[in-house]
């Protein structure tokens, strides 16, 4: 490296990443062993405020591999980063409805009651817009709007981040938590009845599905319209601070190869790939094939490919217009090619 580095922050969301899969095969350690580079979790960090870079992306010399929104919000809110990556793994969305709602299709939801959460101290509440994205997708289909449906606030407080994370791979013990392995607000008042419809998504939207009964009105996620498909997830960004980008570009070209190479290895390896998954998800692996397919391992793959840019930039647009966040930025104005074509080597192979 031209210029050494002596400590790498980096923080991947409970999802599947190329980078959360290099994180617990220990390649990502191994790749920045020889440079005596110390790999250090934000996320496990035993203080709030580093925790909190998670979603603001604050700290120097970091990289994140997650969902989008707070990516997007750290950004248009000054935050000094630049996609290096994009991956799209798609995943099921749902709209959910108890069995005897009398809600069977998406035009039922008209003058129903839609719940969504609604934090109280979070920088960005991706919960929330993930959730409005998925019901106006939904509603689109049919020629439907939000305005169509009433929208119930389910209140959460504290903050994503009062919580440390714990994940002890070498052992194949994973202690993480998420919002739905805690309360879920809005499934109780769907069970109890106060409301009609929810947006859940991912292996605990399948798992929860199955668990209570629940009827699937919609799963956007499996849409043949990318747009549709297109949410917190998809796609995910991989994005480093530009401190790490323009004093250690050696060592942001190594975390994508790294991401790289442990994509190529996923799709040689689906079983191995299946349980890191699970691990990740903190769920098993039949819910995993459930929520992203079979073919989950084939999944992971990360570009800066058109279809991916004009995703993202159509979601940056929902969020502006739904005042997630505070200004319209141009996506392409955000992304960095140089290190992807710095690892493939040449920009022709760059779908752009």
């Amino acid at each position: 490296m031209s210029t050494p580095l002596d400590t790498l922050w980096y923080t991947h969301s409970p999802v599947p990443t190329g980078l959360g899969i290099a994180v617990q095969s220990g390649r990502l350690a191994e790749a920045f062993a020889p440079f005596g580079t110390r790999i250090q979790s934000l996320r496990e960090s035993s203080e709030r405020e580093v925790r909190e870079a998670h979603y603001d992306h604050h700290l120097v010399n970091s990289v994140r591999h997650g969902g989008n929104i707070p990516a997007i919000w750290a950004y248009a809110s000054g935050a000094q980063t630049r996609v290096v990556g994009l991956s799209w793994s798609d995943e099921v969305q749902l709209i959910l409805t108890t069995a005897d709602s009398g809600v069977k299709t998406i035009r039922d939801l008209k003058n129903r009651r839609f719940g969504v959460p609604k934090w109280a101290n979070v920088q960005i509440d991706f919960t929330r817009a993930q959730a409005l994205r998925g019901l106006e997708n939904a509603l689109r289909l049919e020629g439907l709007n939000v305005a169509d449906v009433e929208l119930v606030d389910y209140p959460y407080g504290g903050t994503y981040s009062d919580e440390q994370k714990q994940h002890v791979y070498g052992s194949q013990v994973s202690l993480g938590t998420s919002r739905f392995s805690r309360r879920n607000n809005e499934l109780i008042g769907l069970l109890r009845g106060d409301i009609d419809a929810i947006f859940l998504k991912g292996a605990h939207a399948v798992h929860l599905a199955d668990e209570f009964g629940l009827h699937v009105v919609v799963d956007t996620g499996s849409h043949p319209d990318p747009l549709i498909r297109a949410n917190n997830g998809t796609p995910r960004t991989l994005t480093v601070d530009t401190h790490l980008l323009r004093e250690h570009f050696d060592a942001s070209v190594r975390i994508v190869d790294t991401v790289l190479r442990t994509e190529q290895w996923a799709w040689a390896n689906p079983d191995d790939t299946r349980r890191f998954l699970a691990r990740e998800l903190n769920t098993s692996e039949y819910w995993v094939a459930a929520a992203y397919g079979e073919d989950a391992h084939r999944r992971l793959r990360t570009t800066l490919d058109s279809r991916s840019i004009t995703a993202l930039q159509d979601f940056t647009d929902f969020l502006h217009r739904w005042d997630f966040i505070p200004q319209r930025f141009d996506v392409r104005d955000w992304i960095d090619f140089s290190v992807l074509e710095k690892v493939i080597g040449s920009t022709s192979r760059l779908a752009v």
